[in-house]
């Protein structure tokens, strides 16, 4: 732990949140609008950005970058195929969102179907948040920084001791961050971040593949591509982590769903001044997910090279960037690191805080006629922000007693909460005549479902496969339950609050970045380089 990486982290952390600060000083959050949404206010770069930076998180970098050491590049299959979801959500998703002037995902199901179903997604989003993103993001933060600082000799405390101290000073700063300064520095922090991001994703292949060939960047590189190839192979067969079939079953599942349903992402597209600007932040976010496997998986493929046997196979990313970087890419590393964990943990505690406002706090005060106005309502979200933070931090470090690994851990946990959201949405935007009943039967039924069979019952079967399974049995389930409700019929609601005029040049930018998606994908299997 050099002085010099010390000194670069705390002074480019520093200089990210003065930033912020400055660019939202003059505009003191308080309405639940401001606190919630920037005031609608963002350009789409800004927009591009958060959405980027939200979706990467230490997550990524510890999780993605342990499974290519395990296994392979499969893995990346989630970031590079999701630009598919991420383009239909640009074109289908977002207009549905601003015509009907939906503010939260469980409030346009609320106008799609009743104000119950609303108040059911919201308890299921809130109980996500709670038991899976906000307790991961924690995690995988304090891994990454307690693997690239080494605190444990120093401090002479114990690994489960240091990953306690980290969580609470990732959860610490991110929850005075969110409720300071709301979604508008969020935003900004995440756009600077998005720029260091990509630094490092230029100087980290210099600085590994130099290090890795004693000195010579171009015989590590070569190293790389010769040695220990199928690594480098990301069409996953069917004893990988990640088949290739999964793909096209439960992954495009959930990648739709994150991308178009997942609260705290489509928070920050539905901050964007107008549609063209949301759809031109969705492109540019695409764009930076198609770099991802350059900038954020190169790590582990040089981790393959150094180190033989790891007994904590997390620990891959930071030790990485330990033993290969120098001290300021090592500061830097950490605050992008840093960065990206309190990005997504605040956009996480954000749209936390907004669903139980809006959702269920505000139409309690209605329903008992109780006294409403904006500075109780974002003082009330500020507290309950205070709240989930802590049972996040409390809850976060027992991960590391997880037997899957941490990706996997992610990934099947996450798939119970948000599928049938998915489904119900979906059916929601595809049939007029499926009623609220069928909603909370459908979503009751695809969760006991999912417990079942994957908690329960020994299936051999990938548990993407099995997503796309119940999606189907539940969509049949609901149609069923419709049968029952002949005179049914949803009526859509125009609220025109933003520009609503789309992106006139999209469709020349979205078929060039699915050239890119499939083009990354030829280069990591055997017509490329692995």
């Amino acid at each position: 732990m050099s002085v010099l990486s010390i000194v670069s982290f705390l002074l480019i952390t520093g200089f990210i949140a003065l930033f912020s600060a400055l660019k939202t000083r003059k505009k003191k959050v308080q309405t639940t609008n401001g606190l919630f949404f920037a005031d609608h206010n963002n350009n789409f770069f800004i927009v591009g950005g958060a959405l980027l930076l939200s979706n990467i998180s230490a997550n990524q970098f510890i999780g993605e970058n342990e499974s290519i050491y395990t296994n392979n590049m499969s893995v990346m299959a989630w970031g590079v195929s999701s630009v598919l979801a991420m383009l239909l959500v640009a074109e289908f998703f977002l207009p549905i969102y601003f015509r009907t002037g939906a503010m939260t995902i469980p409030d346009y199901l609320g106008k799609r179907y009743d104000n119950s179903t609303k108040r059911l997604v919201s308890i299921v989003f809130l109980c996500s948040y709670v038991v899976n993103l906000l307790p991961a993001v924690l995690y995988g933060g304090a891994v990454a920084l307690t693997g690239m600082f080494n605190f444990i000799e120093p401090l002479q405390l114990s690994y489960w001791q240091n990953i306690w101290i980290m969580v609470w000073v990732i959860g610490l700063t991110g929850c005075a961050y969110s409720v300071l300064g709301g979604l508008r520095a969020i935003s900004i922090s995440d756009t600077i971040l998005s720029i260091g991001l990509l630094t490092i994703g230029i100087a980290f292949p210099y600085f590994g593949f130099k290090f890795l060939g004693n000195g010579d960047w171009f015989k590590g590189f070569h190293i790389l591509l010769s040695q220990h190839t199928k690594h480098l192979n990301a069409i996953g067969g069917p004893k990988d982590e990640i088949p290739l079939s999964t793909i096209f079953t439960g992954m495009f599942i959930m990648n739709l769903y994150y991308w178009g349903m997942e609260q705290f992402i489509v928070q920050q597209a539905l901050s964007a001044k107008s549609l063209s600007h949301s759809q031109k932040g969705m492109g540019l976010a695409c764009l930076g997910k198609l770099l991802c496997p350059f900038i954020i998986n190169i790590p582990g493929l040089v981790g393959v090279h150094l180190y033989s046997n790891l007994e904590n196979t997390a620990e891959v990313f930071p030790l990485v960037v330990k033993d290969t970087l120098p001290g300021i890419m090592i500061g830097l590393t950490a605050a992008v690191v840093l960065g990206a964990a309190i990005s997504t943990f605040n956009a996480g505690l954000n749209s936390s805080s907004t669903l139980f406002v809006l959702n269920l706090y505000k139409p309690w005060l209605e329903k008992r006629n109780k006294e409403i106005t904006e500075k109780h309502l974002v003082y009330t979200g500020r507290k309950f922000e205070i709240i989930v933070s802590a049972l996040a931090m409390f809850s976060a470090p027992f991960i590391m007693f997880s037997k899957a690994g941490f990706y996997t851990y992610l990934q099947q946990l996450g798939g119970m909460f948000c599928v049938p959201i998915f489904t119900i949405i979906l059916v929601g935007f595809v049939s007029k005549k499926v009623p609220p009943q069928a909603a909370k039967i459908g979503m009751i039924f695809f969760i006991f479902s999912y417990i079942i069979f994957n908690y329960i019952l020994d299936i051999k079967l990938h548990y993407l496969h099995m997503l796309a399974l119940l999606f189907v049995f539940t969509t049949i389930c609901m149609l069923v339950v419709a049968k029952f409700y002949p005179k049914y019929k949803y009526t859509e609601i125009k609220i025109e609050s933003v520009e609503l005029s789309p992106w006139k040049n999209r469709y020349w930018y979205f078929a060039l970045l699915l050239m890119g998606m499939v083009s990354i994908f030829v280069l990591f299997s055997k017509w490329g380089i692995a």
